[in-house]
């Protein structure tokens, strides 16, 4: 019997995954205030699947595609002057709408939207696993690779500007980036949770944390904690596992702010 025959095993190893690729990025999306860009990019994924499906392609292809299209509108309607508040509410909803109308036509197919919608990482596959734990090994060594000129340009754009960094150019990386998450994360969380898995971590793990670096390793250890955590409280009280996930890192997210702020009353 192999290893990878356990079923919560294997649901352990995606979450892992997941958390490693989501939580790093996600210290970018929270410095960056752009949790609705998340919102919008995951939201697309909808339609990808509906893409997929009436190609016969592979879902990630299809996702991945939806995700950088939808992060490539984003940024280019932006750039030009458009409120991006405005601008992410009308995209996000539009998205997640029209793929919910496009899967409705297909014929023929039998589509679980749930588990699209909210993850079913008790039923991954070792090929899920396969391409998941590729796709966080690729967001980490684009994010290794990136790390000083994404930081700058987050930091101080006309800084990095100066110091002959395009702004335009790290935006895109980090478009790639939070696309290759969605596509990875839509078979763990779903999509409508796959914003909550990049935000709350990286947030619970800010007040830990002194270095851009510690808060993204401490976003990882949050989000690990909320897989394993998540997965065994869904086991033993039957509850729908990607949102019970997510409750455990938003309860750690909410120990954690109290902690920090209990610490600072009692410095003052």
């Amino acid at each position: 019997m192999s290893f990878l025959d356990g079923f919560m095993i294997r649901a352990a190893l995606a979450g892992l995954g997941v958390a490693l690729a989501a939580a790093p990025l996600g210290c970018f999306v929270v410095w960056r205030r752009m949790a609705f860009f998340g919102d919008a990019t995951a939201h697309a994924a909808i339609l990808g699947v509906a893409l997929s499906l009436t190609f016969e392609a592979p879902i990630f292809a299809g996702v991945l595609i939806a995700a950088l299209g939808m992060g490539y509108i984003v940024s280019t309607l932006g750039a030009r002057g458009h409120a991006m508040d405005t601008l992410l509410g009308v995209l996000s909803h539009s998205a997640i709408a029209f793929g919910l109308v496009a899967v409705s036509f297909l014929s023929g197919v039998r589509v679980d939207l749930m588990a699209y919608l909210f993850g079913d990482i008790l039923a991954v596959s070792r090929m899920d696993l396969l391409v998941i734990w590729g796709g966080a090994i690729s967001v980490l060594g684009l994010l290794w690779w990136r790390w000083s000129a994404l930081l700058t340009v987050t930091l101080n754009p006309d800084l990095a500007a100066a110091s002959g960094i395009d702004p335009k150019r790290e935006q895109l990386v980090l478009t790639l980036a939070l696309a290759l998450v969605v596509a990875v994360a839509i078979k763990v969380v779903g999509v409508l949770l796959i914003g909550a898995m990049l935000v709350i971590p990286a947030a619970a793990a800010r007040p830990l944390a002194q270095t851009p670096e510690r808060m993204a390793l401490g976003g990882v250890v949050i989000g690990a904690a909320s897989v394993i955590g998540g997965l065994q409280l869904s086991f033993w009280f039957d509850t729908p596992t990607g949102p019970t996930i997510v409750c455990v890192a938003a309860s750690l997210f909410v120990a954690v702010t109290l902690a920090d702020a209990l610490r600072q009353a009692v410095r003052h």
